[in-house]
């Protein structure tokens, strides 16, 4: 469906999920193109960005990082967009910026949420491997992962946008690098176009042993960005002095009632004093000030040298971006997911 210069199309939260999302969950909308006032700028989406976190945005939940989205309020997500309108100073006509539109065809900004792009030949690796994304990855590898040369790296979601990166930067320091990814596929990605050193398929019943065998010599850095059986296949396997960075548990984002099971907390507790363990979780929106400037000149630099690859799932139309998202959440994505919302 295309868009229309003065219909605005917007997908809204039409109720809070229990469980996995469900498709009666959002609902389409139209409204009029609004117009820009002094200070304003009227922007059209090109590309939207699906990622994990927008999961924890459509519980009603307290204090955090990121505020709710309201119910019957569009989808909260970052954007490419075209600037279509201006009364904005340092905006005209014509820009390509990054900015958090959300879900819809247009969106109103004042310009604090935006980031002038240039020209760039591919707009939505903004939104990847040159955003957000990336950028966990690099600010939880480096700064917290902090990988020596021969150590062992395991990440999960191996070849999802985090992850992906994750591996590629742990190998281009040095480190050898085990993935854990949904399937054969995403498995052989990992090591015949990535680079990885081994990558195991996380439905194998013997996962555990199966990782066991490919760490001989522990785990020294653990991304973590999954949660579940992964890690209580991992939690054994680390070093003493290991790192794990944690941004995020996505194994978990559906859980509306405890995890089944034993109390795995006194066994973690444990091992975090024996082992002396780094076990660290950070928002990557707390690094932009002092970071994101090295980031994008080292990421910049990796892609065009081939060291870095970039891999994109792109989905056509906005009205296909609510299935897009719980397939994303069930691991049916390759790559970093995007919406190509309008041709650039």
């Amino acid at each position: 469906m295309p868009q229309n210069d003065t219909v605005n199309r917007r997908i809204v939260l039409a109720a809070r999920p229990r469980g996995l999302p469900t498709p009666q969950d959002f609902r389409l909308e139209e409204a009029a193109v609004p117009s820009p006032e002094a200070g304003q700028v009227l922007l059209r989406t090109l590309y939207l960005s699906l990622d994990p976190y927008m999961r924890g945005l459509m519980n009603e939940i307290g204090p955090t990082y990121a505020p709710s989205v309201e119910l019957g309020g569009p989808m909260a997500g970052g954007t490419v967009s075209r600037v279509v309108a201006s009364r904005h100073p340092q905006f005209r006509v014509g820009d390509l910026v990054l900015g958090s539109a959300g879900w819809q065809d247009f969106a109103l900004s004042d310009g604090k949420d935006l980031a002038p792009l240039g020209e760039m030949a591919q707009p939505s690796l903004a939104l990847g491997a040159l955003g957000m994304p990336a950028f966990t990855a690099y600010v939880g590898l480096l700064d917290i992962g902090r990988p020596k040369p021969g150590e062992t790296v395991v990440v999960a979601a191996a070849t999802g946008a985090v992850g992906a990166v994750v591996g590629q930067i742990a190998k281009l320091k040095g480190a050898r690098v085990v993935g854990i990814a949904g399937g054969a596929d995403k498995c052989r990605h990992a090591v015949a176009e990535l680079g990885f050193d081994a990558c195991l398929d996380r439905h194998d019943p013997q996962l555990p042993q199966r990782l066991a065998a490919a760490c001989p010599d522990g785990i020294d850095v653990y991304f973590e960005n999954v949660g579940g059986a992964v890690f209580d296949a991992v939690l054994p396997l680390l070093n003493i002095g290991a790192r794990v960075p944690v941004c995020g548990v996505i194994a978990h984002y559906n859980d509306d009632t405890p995890p089944p099971g034993p109390n795995r907390l006194p066994l973690l507790m444990g091992d975090a004093v024996q082992k002396r363990l780094l076990v660290q979780g950070f928002i990557v929106l707390d690094h932009y000030a002092d970071r994101f400037d090295a980031f994008r000149r080292d990421m910049s630099q990796w892609i065009a040298q081939g060291r870095v690859k970039p891999r994109e799932d792109v989905v056509d139309g906005l009205e296909n971006a609510p299935e897009a998202f719980i397939g994303l959440l069930e691991g049916r994505n390759f790559g970093k997911l995007v919406v190509r919302v309008a041709a650039a």
